[in-house]
């Protein structure tokens, strides 16, 4: 993107409390959060030579909370209806050019998150400021997509699931869903984790930078490492299971762990099982 916004970001997050009120420091933000709305610019981007296929640009997340910091609480209220937040980040309007659809009851995208068209949100759902949203994917009732978090094309993230976000470290990887990803319902993806194309994460399927994932298939157990997230493989079935407290009291009572479990990789069964999908949109 553009070199110098991104060398103006870095001057007015750099300077601190002396951004706020200032209008060179406004500007630069509104500018930031247009590219982001418009989806040209991202908090990660696919890359090929990355080592997990993925580059954070860490001074996106600047521009982002540099808008935290210049913004003032203000009424956003609406009828009867009370809010109060940062005046830099109302929520996003749409209109029925831009082919999203936003199913009325009590969803909401906030200012700096893109939606691509044919997305559908159902009620009640939530998009925050950074994350990115790509065609023909489906927000189901009660999900969350979290901070800076980068969906792919045709994924659906079913009732309940939690797409967790980051900020900070500004640094760190966001959560990554890419193509054509089925999230059950009640799943929660967190810390940086990646889910590769046309994996499946069964209902209730929990995974974090400290979940071992075994994979019964190939015979691993993939856990993140201090340069790399969590990453799902592609096409992997992910469903909730445990494992044996092998030390202490834990064995003496017969307890075991939460742990998720890859039980196959998807296949044409697998696939008609999650034909439903285009039915829903």
């Amino acid at each position: 993107m553009s070199t110098t916004l991104e060398q103006t970001i870095e001057h007015h997050f750099a300077s601190g409390a002396a951004a706020i009120g200032n209008p060179d420091a406004e500007k630069a933000f509104l500018e930031l959060r247009g590219q982001l709305e418009a989806g040209t610019l991202r908090s990660a981007s696919p890359d090929a030579a990355s080592s997990i296929g993925w580059t954070v640009n860490a001074w996106v997340k600047r521009g982002i909370l540099l808008g935290f910091r210049i913004g003032q609480l203000e009424d956003q209220s609406c009828g009867r209806l009370s809010f109060i937040d940062k005046a830099t980040y109302p929520a996003r309007t749409f209109t029925p050019e831009q082919g999203v659809r936003v199913v009325p009851g009590g969803s909401s995208v906030r200012s700096g998150a893109y939606l691509a068209k044919g997305v559908v949100m159902m009620p009640p759902a939530y998009v925050n400021v950074g994350a990115y949203v790509d065609e023909g994917t489906m927000v189901d009732s009660h999900a969350l997509v979290g901070s800076c978090a980068q969906i792919g094309k045709r994924v659906h993230l079913s009732a309940a699931c939690q797409i967790g976000g980051v900020l900070e470290p500004v640094n760190a990887s966001p959560v990554i869903i890419e193509d054509d990803v089925l999230v059950g319902g009640n799943t929660g993806v967190y810390e940086g984790t990646i889910v590769r194309s046309k994996a499946v994460l069964a209902a209730g399927t929990v995974l974090t930078r400290g979940t071992p994932v075994y994979d019964t298939v190939n015979g691993t157990v993939l856990k993140a490492t201090a340069d790399q997230p969590l990453i799902i493989p592609s096409g992997a079935v992910v469903v909730p299971g445990a494992r044996a407290v092998t030390k202490g009291k834990g064995t003496e009572w017969g307890l075991s762990v939460y742990t998720p479990i890859i039980v196959k990789y998807r296949d044409e069964k697998t696939d008609l099982s999650t034909a439903l999908e285009d039915l829903l949109r």
